[in-house]
C-alpha cells in the first residue's frame, strides 16, 4: 500500500504561483510513475501532468504546459507540481496519484493509476 498526502494548496490572485507538494509513505516511489489531476466543480477528473519513475518522461496538459513542472526527489519520496501564472480556470481539487507499473511512459488517465491522494484545494481568485 501507498499512502500519498499533498499539501501547498491555497487560495491565490490570477497570475500568482503555488507549489504542491506530494509526501509518499508506504512504499518507496522510485519505481513509479507519478501523476497530478485535478477536478473542477461539477466537472471530471482530469490530467494535469505526470513523470515516469526514472524522471526520464514527463507529460503535461495541454493547460498545464508552459506553466506547471512536475518533478520528483526520489530520496525524500516526495513529487511536487510548480505551478505559475495561474488562472480562475486552474480553481479545483489537485490529486496526487501513483502508478506501479513501472512504465517508461508515463499514464495520462485516471485509471492508469492505482493510488491516490485525498487532495488539496487550489483556489484562483482575484
Amino acid at each position: 500500500q501507498v499512502q500519498l498526502v499533498e499539501s501547498g494548496g491555497g487560495l491565490v490572485r490570477p497570475g500568482g504561483s503555488l507549489e504542491l507538494s506530494c509526501e509518499a509513505s508506504g512504499r518507496t516511489i522510485g519505481f513509479y510513475s507519478m501523476g497530478w489531476f485535478r477536478q473542477a466543480p461539477g466537472k471530471e477528473r482530469e490530467f494535469v501532468a505526470s513523470i515516469s519513475w526514472s524522471a526520464g518522461n514527463i507529460l503535461y496538459s495541454r493547460s498545464a504546459k508552459e506553466r506547471f513542472t512536475i518533478s520528483r526527489d526520489d530520496a525524500k519520496n516526495m513529487v511536487y507540481l510548480q505551478m505559475n501564472s495561474l488562472k480562475p480556470e486552474d480553481t479545483a481539487i489537485y490529486y496526487c496519484a501513483a502508478d506501479i507499473r513501472g512504465a517508461v511512459i508515463p499514464g495520462s488517465r485516471s485509471g492508469e493509476f492505482h493510488y491516490w491522494g485525498q487532495g488539496t484545494q487550489v483556489t484562483v481568485s482575484s
